[in-house]
Order: C-alpha cells, then sequence, then structure tokens
C-alpha cells in the first residue's frame, strides 16, 4: 500500500509543502507551515494518516509525472486503453501579506477518451491525532480540527461530494476528453479573506504561479550544458526556503526511515547551519543573491540571541522561524512508512555541541 519515495513529486508555496505520488495521491502535508502538524499523513499511516487522492477509476498503472517547465507545478499523467488523464497540481506562491491564506490548487482533465475518477478528500489533524468537524455549504466544505492545532480548510469544487461517516468527503465524476474539475483547499482563520472565491481565480493563480517561478529562475546564471538539472535543483531547493524568514529547512519530511523497519526516523523540518550555509552557497553560485542576504538576516538575529548564554552564540539547528528547543516525540499512533517506527516529530539533537 506504500509507494517507493521515489514516486512522489513535491510542490509548494515558501510555506509548506505537500508530496504527490504517481498514483494522484497527496500523502503527505505538513499545514500550513513547514513545521505545522500533518493535515495528510498516509504516507506515514497508510490506514489513519489521512490523503488527498485523485485519479481514474480503471487505471493500468501507467503514470508518469514531470513538472511544467522551469516551474514548481507537477503534472501526473494516467495512461491507459480508456483514455488519458492529468491532473495539474500546485501552490499559488508570491509576495502576499502575511494573513493570506494557504492554498492548493488540484485541476483534473481528461486529455483523451472518457474517464470516470475518483476523489477522496480525508485531512487527518494534528498527525492523525484530532477529530474534526465537518461544515458542508454550496459548492464547498469546512473542515475543522478539534484538537489544539485548531487547523481549519476549506475545500471548494463544482464537483458534488458527499461526507462519510469518517468526516472524509468523496466523488466519483466523469470526464470526456476537453473536459476539467477543480479541487481547490484553502486555510481558514480568523479574519482571513478568501480568495478562492473569485470565479477565475484557478486560471489566474495558475498563470501567476507559473510566471513567478519562471522569472525566479530565469535570474539564474548558469549557462552550461547541464542547465535542465541545475534549475532544477534550484527549483527544489527553493521549495525549502522560508518566505517569511529567510531560513531553508533540510527537509520537509519527517519519520521516514534510513532502513525500511527503522528506527532511524528523524524529523528534518527544521534549519541546520552547515545545511543551510552549503544550500546557500550553491544558489549564490547561481546567482541568487536575495535568498543569501535573507538567510544571512535571519542568522544574524540567532547569533544576537545566542550571545545571552553561556553555551555560545549558534545552536547547530533551529525551526525555521529561530525556535531554539524542538522537543522530541514519538507518534506510536502512526505505523510509520512501511511499518517503520517509530515515527518522530521534533528533534533532539538541537542542544547538542
Amino acid at each position: 500500500m506504500y509507494q517507493p519515495i521515489e514516486d512522489y513529486g513535491i510542490i509548494g508555496d515558501l510555506h509548506s509543502v505537500a508530496l504527490v505520488g504517481k498514483n494522484g495521491s497527496i500523502d503527505l502535508m505538513s499545514f500550513p507551515r513547514f513545521d505545522s502538524p500533518t493535515i495528510f499523513a498516509a504516507l506515514l499511516d497508510d490506514e489513519t494518516g489521512g490523503r488527498f487522492c485523485i485519479r481514474p477509476v480503471v487505471t493500468d498503472g501507467r503514470n508518469k509525472q514531470m513538472y511544467l517547465p522551469d516551474t514548481n507545478i507537477l503534472l501526473t499523467r494516467f495512461l491507459s486503453d480508456e483514455g488519458v488523464g492529468e491532473i495539474s497540481d500546485f501552490m499559488p506562491v508570491g509576495f502576499f501579506p502575511h494573513d493570506h491564506p494557504r492554498v492548493l490548487v488540484r485541476r483534473v482533465k481528461t486529455v483523451r477518451g472518457v474517464l470516470r475518477y475518483s476523489a477522496v478528500f480525508e485531512p487527518r489533524f494534528d498527525y492523525g491525532r484530532a477529530d474534526h468537524s465537518v461544515e458542508e455549504r454550496e459548492m464547498e466544505w469546512v473542515f475543522a480540527s478539534k484538537g489544539a492545532d485548531g487547523t481549519a480548510v476549506r475545500l471548494r469544487t463544482a464537483v458534488p461530494m458527499t461526507v462519510t461517516d469518517n468526516g472524509a468527503a468523496v466523488a466519483t465524476f466523469e470526464l470526456r476528453a476537453g473536459e476539467s474539475a477543480a479541487f481547490i483547499m484553502e486555510e481558514v482563520g480568523e479574519g482571513m479573506p478568501s480568495p478562492t472565491a473569485a470565479p477565475d481565480y484557478e486560471i489566474t493563480s495558475f498563470k501567476d504561479t507559473q510566471n513567478f517561478w519562471r522569472n525566479w529562475i530565469g535570474r539564474s546564471r548558469y549557462q552550461g550544458r547541464w542547465r535542465e538539472t541545475v534549475n532544477r535543483s534550484a527549483l527544489a531547493l527553493k521549495l525549502m526556503f522560508s518566505q517569511t524568514y529567510g531560513s531553508l529547512v533540510a527537509a520537509p519530511t519527517f519519520g521516514l526511515p534510513e532502513r525500511i523497519g527503522g528506527e532511524r526516523n528523524w524529523d528534518y523540518r527544521y534549519t541546520w547551519i552547515r545545511d543551510a550555509a552549503f544550500s546557500l552557497y550553491a544558489l549564490l553560485r547561481l546567482g541568487f543573491t536575495d535568498e543569501a542576504e535573507a538567510f544571512m538576516s535571519w542568522l544574524t538575529e540567532r547569533f544576537r540571541e545566542g550571545k545571552q548564554h553561556a553555551a555560545g552564540p549558534l545552536q547547530i539547528m533551529y525551526g525555521h522561524d529561530g525556535t531554539k528547543t524542538l522537543t522530541e516525540q514519538s507518534l506510536p499512533h502512526l505505523e510509520g512508512y512501511r511499518c517503520s517506527s517509530p515515527v518522530r516529530i521534533g528533534n533532539g539533537a538541537y542542544d547538542q555541541l
């Protein structure tokens, strides 16, 4: 039931990321920040982790993933005798105000033939520890955690959805060649606007996100023979960058084993000074000076704070917002990737010398 790690593509908005499988399922997403509790974590527990899956009802497994050139917009293509379907996944990105909600956009279309799709929106809040409520409105459903995380999301779609007894929204729908359907997940919070209510949001946000990534990678000074590979690596590194704080997380994942079965399953959603320095050096070599300046500003703040402590001016790692204490704990209710336990959050290495 667990896909190989290499079968996942990544999308993000410089605040959080989502891992999208070749089978059309989003199986890991901390939301709304890199280090927030998950709302989807089927990658760490296929039964109880939660997922957001869209795929053809009939498929023979001939699936492919690729990125729209020079962007972090991910395309997942389903090939079968009945036809060809495609999902475009992205998180709108730009210099939004702080109170702008985080958004995930999924657009499914049939390229050839007639395909019947299934959709399952099954959030599991606070790492799957919290129950949630579902409020149904016209063409939208609001899912709100009853746990300490207090997370709430809105799902907007013109596809009729049915809410199940376990708090998931499901649908089966048919698209002919040229037809498409959008599923938009939006963060809900007190005083937050709801930009996804605009009738043209799907199209506008797609164009804006595409332009953002192409304008960004267009600043690269690399002109060598490996340009496509270098650009893709730079785009992946940029997804680890915090637009709010100027830091970089080592990885967007936690609890994944170094070896199947465990137990070295660490949380990497934090900023290691050493690792971030190497990443910034690579970006700086390509000409991305804004990221280097932002990181140096973040690092300077950590140094100033650390001068007050006898242990020294810098820790080896921090939360991407500068948090110093990253208390480690296990999540025994999650079985782990391919039963590799324990699943850990936090990282006890923060106080190492």
